[in-house]
């Protein structure tokens, strides 16, 4: 088999691994929060929140192991951009979506906050160990300060993303704790194994075909990486539930800053021009700021917005595709 077949095809074994792993560690994890009386709101703000982040913080882990650095922080911003000008554009072409003053007052200054975070932490050239300590603990913080002042119920939230689980209600508390246990840790190696597998083809396919990490980790890797916040947006849309998709988009974009960043960071030091990533700090700041406006002042997301998003993002990829 030619090497580039190979490395497409472990491409998208590491997808599919990932859309998968990440189902099933969100499902049997909120299943077992469940089954030990956990309430739904802090299921919904622990295990959704860093759960569809799950394959982001894998690979952004192993792409920082490997040296890779250029992927890592590709692979946060391209996948902030994606969220953005893919998921919740698409979210609201399908349905004009209300925006929950929660997230308008709680969440919006925290997602410019994070995001500014980003070319700060690059001013120096580098994510260093010390950075990435630092934002390490505010996503520690972030989220005490969410499970204490959070009012919210998520059970509505949770109801798309625990249907796998609903199957072992009628089994024994002990049996269906195991069944669940056993889908907790499958869905944890298919994310480690999937995110191998989607680094090392995508490194391969980049070295072939002369395209830099950077520009992989901002396209392929960061749309793939994306797809549970894609599959749960968009269900949630679907079924008129447009604040979850809301919510999933803005707190996957804070996590991916402070915990992914933090945890690449930690596995092996990013190191970066801020000129060199110019374009994609912009492309995220200028949506990220678009999206804040409409929603503080509208405090709704209509087609007209979405499409905006939309062309923003194919934007941004016709650009890239310059350079």
């Amino acid at each position: 088999m030619p090497q580039i077949a190979w490395d497409i095809a472990q491409i998208v074994l590491g997808l599919a691994m990932l859309y998968f792993g990440a189902e099933w560690l969100i499902a049997g994890a909120a299943g077992l929060a469940r089954s030990f009386g956990i309430k739904p709101l802090i299921i919904g703000l622990t295990v959704v929140a860093y759960g569809t982040s799950a394959p982001e913080l894998v690979v952004g882990i192993s792409a920082g192991i490997r040296g890779q650095g250029a992927i890592a922080l590709g692979n946060v911003i391209g996948s902030n951009i994606a969220n953005l000008g893919l998921i919740l554009a698409m979210a609201a072409l399908i349905r004009t979506t209300q925006v929950d003053r929660q997230i308008v007052v709680r969440e919006l200054p925290v997602l410019l906050a994070t995001t500014a975070l980003v070319p700060l932490s690059l001013l120096d050239g580098q994510v260093s160990m010390f950075e990435a300590g630092g934002l390490l603990g505010l996503a520690v913080a972030y989220t005490g300060w969410m499970l204490v002042t959070s009012k919210r119920d998520s059970t509505e939230a949770l109801k798309h993303v625990a249907e796998d689980a609903a199957a072992a209600a009628v089994m024994s508390p002990q049996r269906k704790r195991s069944v669940l246990g056993a889908l907790v840790f499958a869905g944890l190696i298919f994310l480690v194994a999937g995110g191998h597998f989607l680094v090392t083809g995508a490194v391969g396919v980049a070295r072939i075909a002369g395209m830099s990490e950077r520009i992989i980790g901002l396209t392929i890797v960061a749309v793939g990486t994306s797809i549970p916040e894609l599959a749960t947006s968009l269900v949630a849309a679907v079924r008129g539930h447009g604040d979850i998709a809301i919510g999933n988009v803005v707190g996957s974009n804070i996590f991916n800053v402070l915990l992914v960043l933090a945890a690449a960071g930690l596995a092996g030091e990013i190191h970066a021009n801020l000129g060199d990533v110019a374009l994609d700090v912009f492309a995220l700041g200028a949506m990220t700021l678009f999206a804040a406006v409409v929603m503080a002042t509208r405090r709704r997301i209509t087609r007209i917005e979405g499409t905006i998003l939309l062309l923003g993002y194919i934007a941004f990829l016709s650009a890239l595709s310059l350079q």
